[in-house]
């Protein structure tokens, strides 16, 4: 059977069946990604023999029935080491516990199999900012992947991983499944526990599912989803069924386009893509219509100061003293805490931290920081007047298809744009998708998604509608990769 184009639910089926048995699909990735990952470069760790031991007392009956589930190398999972893509913790860390997502993965028969590669604290658009090896694009190998999840929508493109976590504090899972042509979902903040996913921002930070199909991508989520007692910004709403089963058409749903959306600020292969899918909805019988996101043209802006400030914060415990990398033979403590952090943190984890105390310091804090928290709660209001004429909102994922290694790596503005369209649902708490939508034109095609954003704890009429369009689109069935 050919896995790299199978889905969860396939999977489960056959397993049920006894045609298949979970060890099998351990195997064949293990041997995929021995055969493929030497380009790619999504995993960190591949660690067969404990999963396979794991495989051995699976349970049939649960929802996920002893397959496999890669994981982005900042989410705990108890005996894992978790580097998060860091060298201050780099061998230097084994989780000492399961985060509640994993926790709830595992009761419902997951294997976990897999770290995978990341910018280095969740903090890139690319994963070349991980300290440990660059990830590349499995549609093309001279470009990016996208990030911070990078490895995690790398792997499931590649067939080396059926489906991955990731996080999402500014579009680190939906950006790169758009790059990578799979499916990236980021809940409504708080529909997903955080306890035991490493803090970037902690106000913006959520837990998410890549994987090659919506249905599979709302089988995870509604595992994890629910409220739990170790994470204080933990939802209460319930929990509904996720998965969309059978969609026919959008009759009667709007999707709005925000009249702000610079369409000179979108690669022109992006625009056509966008523009044909937005076509397709009509033919499904929805309605297309613009509505007002004034705010979102500041959302990049708010976003670079409200992340690196509480970056900054959550990431002063990493001080040589507790856990991870310490300097050799320090002088006094300031000089341990000094050296630590200056061996330990990359370039841009450095620009972040910098830049967060920067606009949390005396004179800076309300001209900056309070100005950015206004700023986020006019785009909150604004997309509550949007909902009222429109079902969801609609933008293309990414301004522009995956881009070459190298080419922002040295003009951070630049790479702070790519995620010019998945920041507002981050600042908004909103949950949003990326689909795949087609390919670039260019001469080795590369993938392209569309962006569809919901209400507040909506995911599952979210999940329907792209479930509908995936449902009478080919894109996803498309790999990058021909079986052997």
């Amino acid at each position: 059977m050919d896995l790299s184009t199978a889905s969860l639910f396939s999977l489960r089926d056959l397993i049920r069946r006894k045609e298949i048995h979970p060890r099998e699909v351990v195997t064949a990735l293990a041997e995929r990604i021995a055969a493929r990952d030497s380009g790619t470069r999504a995993f960190l760790q591949a660690d067969t023999e404990r999963a396979l031991a794991e495989v051995e007392n699976f349970d049939p009956e649960t929802p996920l029935a002893g397959l496999p589930i890669a994981i982005k190398d900042n989410i705990n999972v108890l005996g894992h080491p978790c580097s998060c893509g860091s060298r201050f913790l780099a061998g230097k860390y084994t989780a000492p516990y399961d985060a509640t997502a994993a926790v709830r993965l595992r009761r419902a028969g997951a294997t976990f199999f897999g770290r995978l590669n990341m910018d280095e604290f969740a903090m890139g658009s690319s994963t070349e900012n991980s300290a440990l090896q660059a990830t590349t694009n499995p549609w093309d190998p001279t470009r990016v992947p996208g990030g911070s999840s990078g490895g995690s929508a790398a792997a499931v493109a590649d067939g080396t991983a059926l489906a991955a976590l990731g996080s999402d504090t500014g579009g680190s899972i939906r950006q790169p499944a758009s790059f990578c042509g799979v499916v990236g979902m980021k809940p409504t903040y708080g529909r997903v526990s955080r306890y035991g996913l490493v803090a970037y921002a902690s106000s913006l930070d959520q837990i998410g599912p890549l994987s090659r199909t919506v249905d599979d991508a709302a089988l995870l989520l509604e595992i994890m989803a629910g409220h739990d007692p170790h994470d204080s910004t933990s939802a209460r709403e319930p929990v509904d069924s996720l998965v969309p089963g059978s969609v026919e058409d959008l009759k009667g749903i709007t999707f709005g386009i925000p009249r702000e959306m610079d369409r000179e600020a979108v690669a022109p292969s992006v625009l056509k893509v966008f523009d044909e899918a937005c076509d397709h909805l009509r033919s499904l019988g929805a309605e297309l219509c613009d509505v007002d996101l004034p705010a979102s043209t500041h959302a990049v802006a708010a976003y670079y100061v409200i992340a690196p400030a509480e970056a900054s914060t959550n990431l002063a415990r990493f001080d040589g003293v507790r856990y991870g990398l310490r300097c050799e033979s320090p002088a006094d403590t300031l000089d341990l805490h000094t050296r630590s952090r200056e061996g330990g943190f990359g370039p841009e984890v450095k620009r972040r931290i910098l830049l967060g105390t920067f606009v949390l310091s005396s004179g800076f804090y309300d001209a900056y920081y309070q100005t950015a928290l206004k700023v986020r709660s006019l785009l909150r209001r604004e997309y509550a007047t949007a909902f009222s004429r429109a079902d969801f909102i609609l933008t293309p994922t990414a301004p522009e298809p995956a881009f070459p290694l190298g080419d922002r790596t040295s003009d951070p503005v630049s790479m702070y744009l790519s995620d010019l369209f998945t920041i507002p649902a981050n600042l908004a708490g909103l949950p949003s998708i990326s689909v795949p939508a087609g390919f670039t034109v260019d001469e080795r095609p590369l993938p392209v998604g569309i962006q569809i954003t919901g209400r507040a704890f909506a995911e599952a009429s979210l999940l329907r509608a792209a479930k509908a369009y995936e449902s009478t689109t080919p894109w996803h069935q498309q790999f990058p990769y021909k079986e052997d």
